[in-house]
């Protein structure tokens, strides 16, 4: 596999200037989105406009511990650009349940998360000023191979 793994999108903002975020893979626990670096396994690259404001935002899950969660675990990180960098938005922790994958639909971020009693809920989560808010269930505790179908419809 290529050393540098680069995706790249470009958008448009209001104002006609192209936007970009670039993903790069330096190694499998070092990557790049644009200048800010990402020392975590990245799972997972999105793109969507997260809080509404009419511009394209990325969202990167990254694997990592946290000061509240110090088992390592699949996180959310959401990234705005300002100024062509990229800045965070939000560095989440957690969502609601153990997240294993997520996709931008909608306007909001739907989540494959499993429970602690081994099962499974997709669950979609809209931006709430600060961060990602619990909106709805599309499905709750089924089976795993229930969840992933619901997940990718």
């Amino acid at each position: 596999m290529n050393r540098w793994l680069v995706l790249v999108l470009w958008l448009f903002c209001t104002d006609g200037e192209a936007q970009t975020f670039e993903l790069r893979k330096e190694h499998d626990s070092l990557y790049w989105l644009n200048d800010w670096r990402l020392p975590y396994p990245v799972y997972q690259f999105q793109t969507g406009d997260v809080d509404g404001d009419g511009k394209e935002d990325a969202m990167v899950g990254v694997i990592k511990s946290t000061r509240f969660y110090p088992e390592k675990g699949r996180r959310l990180f959401i990234f705005k650009q300002v100024n062509k960098k990229a800045r965070p938005l939000w560095l989440g922790s957690k969502l609601g349940g153990i997240l294993e994958d997520f996709r931008y639909i909608d306007g909001k971020i739907r989540a494959l998360e499993s429970t602690t009693d081994s099962l499974y809920v997709v669950s979609d989560y809209k931006w709430d000023s600060f961060g990602m808010k619990f909106d709805h269930y599309i499905v709750k505790g089924v089976d795993k191979e229930t969840a992933i179908k619901s997940f990718s419809q």
